[in-house]
């Protein structure tokens, strides 16, 4: 991973570009600050699920158990809670 500034990523931003699309990642910084991360997207991530897909994933999964779910989540939200 190599980190550029700002302004290297505004100058060159066609080569940077080419070197992400071959698999590079970046590290880009501002006043010497980690700001973003530029990097390839995964082969054969699906940006968008279809309805029909999704309903077709949920009937297949187990039904959700509310209690369960919501403590999930409380836990989540407040680790350190004694509940």
């Amino acid at each position: 991973m190599q980190t550029i500034a700002q302004r290297e990523l505004r100058n060159d931003n066609a080569a940077i570009m080419r070197r992400v699309e071959a698999g590079e990642t970046f590290v880009v910084t501002r006043n010497g600050r980690p700001v973003a991360e530029i990097r390839p997207v995964p082969v054969g991530r699906q940006r968008f699920v279809s309805r029909e897909r999704l309903m077709a994933l949920s009937e297949r999964s187990e039904p959700l158990d509310r209690s369960r779910f919501r403590a999930d989540l409380d836990a989540l939200a407040d680790p350190w809670s004694e509940t």
